[in-house]
């Protein structure tokens, strides 16, 4: 029911985003919410919701927004698989969803708000044709605007795709594949909040130009937003807000302000006078962190004994009195809290093959004090991930999985799951990564990369790509070009236009900065990009600036990496698998396969194969055979080959992996394929003189041969030693 105009019914807006129709309902459906709104583009469909709680605990030290989405399989005419046929946990495209959504709504409310925010999107209809991400985004935004919840100012979102040099403002699925790019860019009137993209080695120009034209058509859908909010709007309600002990707060900084000030003067200093290394060497997690923390735990210690009903003021204004003096040293001294200069790397080491008689490929990958360990593991086409979803059914031969343990930051913790950013971390790791990785035409492989974070401060997701790079080249994967990572930072002062663009950002700078801006890609372009806001946006020319700083960064990392390995070694780990992929004629399948299977559980077992796979792909039989032996993969596919042949597919000079099936004082008969035999004649069988066959052959031996003649009239074949 909407308040303001006092009745029921259903209240609708659309707008035209790309040349599709974007539309807006609300009033209908889930009257009981702050505000719903069902968003539709064609037929895919989504209802969002937002809700605030009535009550908050006015002490608390966080804002608690939640951003669910639900997907449902009837939205795709689907019965969930499975014994309990009904949707469980969420799956990792709901929970991308929900941070892609999250991150662009977060900064626009009012940072000390402390009632709780719901926001749920229910997928109820999708039609393969358009995504349904951007529209959860845009539906969210709209429910915030029309809604009594107190949030600042709406936001739109766009997707930019690029076709054959054109680019395509929220393409369907079908031009996704197609293009170049995929950018979704969200952002407010004024401003750019939040850039997720994946791209084929796409150029620093591209991604600039894709946001400046998606910024335009965000400016249109704020405009409808705004229109709808002043037709059918609630008035904003008064929230509750965190209250700051105003003389506890003074107490703070008079106490703290000039030691926490010194000590970033001190770092000032050594860094001015060359000397940093020596003060940062023996430190755990950064020679300021560990002094602040010495410094805050005293004064703490004397103000609560002041205050002791104060601990939330102290600890909120000691977060901001660091925060403002870290940014103040780092505007004006262009000096970072571990003496680093704005576009300085940490210091980078690198490793391979760590446990070559085991495991695949490893590679091992720290910069300052982030490390991560990423392991690879190859395994057949038929250990691809089938992705039970609303869209599409689809089979990933690539994974990148990230652990985030506790001990990585020095503290305790249970390990029951990858948690919401383990899996964002690890999809942008391996989105950034998968657009190197050959095609299963030229490498007939399932990968699952592993990055282990071993010690974090800064950047872990972007480690992990380094990590999976050198892992890969380890495990002699033919990648298309090696990738590497960085991630991003910008203080930006509040009271003028000044801003500093930092490279490889550590945990106190993503802490107390204002964007986390990560860049991957290879020596030709980018190959992923997220970046996270935390004030209200930031104009494209400091994104210019970020992405041109961002490639410098990429380049001096990379140059690191190809020191340890310049290039994937030139065969495949001795502990992989396997693996050979060929074409036969597809109504060839059956025969192989034999009756019950016989044929094929027979091939396996004579060459001691892992696996045999038959399937038909675009009209054609398609054979994967595996095995940890590669002399039995290549007889094997010698033998399988042979079985699709008939007498006049027979060349000279083909080879054959034949049986002994008949013994005679000139030679051997020698079976080729059920059916065909050749003669080994008895001059052919060894170099030594060969007094009789019985001392060399006996029945149901296996020997290489290769035909050397063949008379198509009478359909004979002579043989000889391969």
């Amino acid at each position: 029911m909407n308040e303001k105009n006092n009745h029921v019914g259903e209240d609708s807006i659309s707008v035209e985003i790309g040349g599709k129709i974007i539309s807006f309902s609300t009033g209908k459906l889930a009257r009981q919410a702050n505000a719903s709104v069902l968003v539709k583009c064609g037929s895919s469909g989504a209802l969002v919701t937002a809700v605030m709680s009535e009550n908050a605990d006015r002490n608390s030290d966080f804002f608690p927004l939640v951003v669910d989405v639900e997907e449902r399989m009837y939205a795709a005419g689907k019965i969930p698989g499975g014994f309990f046929k009904r949707e469980g946990k969420a799956s990792d495209k709901a929970i991308l969803l929900s941070r892609l959504t999250d991150r662009p709504l977060r900064p626009l409310f009012d940072k000390n708000l402390r009632n709780e925010v719901q926001i749920v999107a229910t997928i109820l209809s999708v039609d393969q044709i358009n995504p349904f991400d951007v529209l959860v985004i845009n539906g969210a935004s709209m429910a915030l605007t029309i809604s009594d919840i107190p949030f600042e100012e709406p936001i739109g979102a766009v997707r930019i795709g690029k076709v054959n040099d054109e680019y395509i403002i929220n393409p369907s699925y079908d031009q996704i594949e197609e293009s170049n790019i995929d950018i979704v860019i969200a952002g407010t009137e004024n401003a750019i909040l939040m850039v997720e993209a994946g791209c084929n080695e796409a150029s620093e120009q591209t991604i600039i130009d894709a946001i400046e034209i998606a910024h335009e058509e965000i400016k249109k859908l704020i405009r409808v937003q705004k229109d709808f909010q002043k037709e059918i709007g609630l008035e904003k309600k008064q929230a509750i807000l965190f209250e700051v002990d105003e003389n506890a707060k003074n107490r703070l900084t008079e106490l703290a302000g000039n030691p926490i000030a010194e000590k970033l003067e001190e770092i000032v200093k050594y860094a001015e006078s060359g000397q940093i290394e020596k003060v940062i060497e023996n430190s755990k997690k950064g020679y300021f962190q560990d002094e602040l923390k010495k410094i805050s735990e005293n004064i703490v210690e004397t103000i609560k004994e002041e205050f002791p009903e104060s601990m939330p003021t102290i600890e909120y204004s000691l977060k901001e009195l660091e925060r403002k003096l870290v940014r103040r040293t780092i505007i004006d001294k262009s000096i970072r809290p571990d003496g680093r200069k704005p576009e300085e790397i940490r210091p980078i080491s690198c490793e391979v093959g760590l446990f070559p008689e085991t495991t695949h490929g490893t590679g091992l990958f720290t910069r300052g004090k982030s490390q991560a360990l990423t392991i690879l593991a190859l395994g057949s086409m038929k250990e691809s991930q089938r992705i039970d979803s609303i869209d599409n059914e689809e089979f990933k031969r690539f994974m990148h999985h990230y652990n985030f343990p506790a001990f990585s930051v020095g503290e305790t913790g249970a390990s029951r799951g990858p948690k919401r950013r383990e899996i964002g971390h690890g999809a942008l790791a391996e989105r950034a990564i998968k657009p190197m990785i050959p095609d299963k035409e030229n490498f007939p492989y399932s990968l699952r990369l592993v990055s282990e974070i071993l010690s974090s401060n800064g950047s872990t997701s972007m480690a992990s790509v380094c990590g999976s790079t050198l892992a890969l080249m380890d495990a002699g994967v033919p990648i298309i070009n090696p990738v590497s990572g960085i991630a991003m930072g910008l203080i930006k002062d509040e009271d003028s236009e000044r801003y500093v663009v930092l490279s490889d950002i550590q945990g106190i700078e993503d802490f107390y900065g204002d964007m986390d801006f990560k860049v991957a890609g290879t020596e030709k372009g980018i190959t992923a990009l997220q970046m996270d806001i935390k004030i209200k946006g930031i104009s494209i020319d400091i994104i210019k600036d970020a992405i041109i700083q961002a490639k410098k960064g990429r380049m001096f990392i990379l140059e690191k990496m190809l020191e340890t390995i310049p290039h994937h070694r030139e065969n495949l780990s001795s502990c992989a698998p396997k693996i050979t992929t060929f074409r036969i004629p597809k109504d060839k399948i059956g025969e192989i396969i034999g009756p019950g299977g016989k044929n094929i559980k027979a091939i396996k077992e004579e060459f001691d194969l892992d696996e045999i796979e038959l399937y038909d792909e675009d009209n054609e039989g398609v054979v994967q055979i595996t095995s940890a032996n590669e002399d039995n993969v290549i007889l094997a596919r010698k033998k399988i080959e042979a079985l699709v042949k008939g007498f006049d597919d027979i060349n000279i000079g083909d080879e054959y992996l034949g049986t002994v099936v008949g013994i005679t004082k000139f030679g051997a008969f020698i079976n080729l394929i059920p059916g065909i035999d050749g003669l080994l004649h008895i001059s052919k069988i060894s170099d030594k003189r060969v007094e009789k066959v019985e001392d060399f052959l006996k029945l149901n031996d296996k020997l290489m041969v290769k035909i050397s003649f063949i008379d198509k009239k009478d359909r004979k074949i002579s043989l000889e030693r391969a």
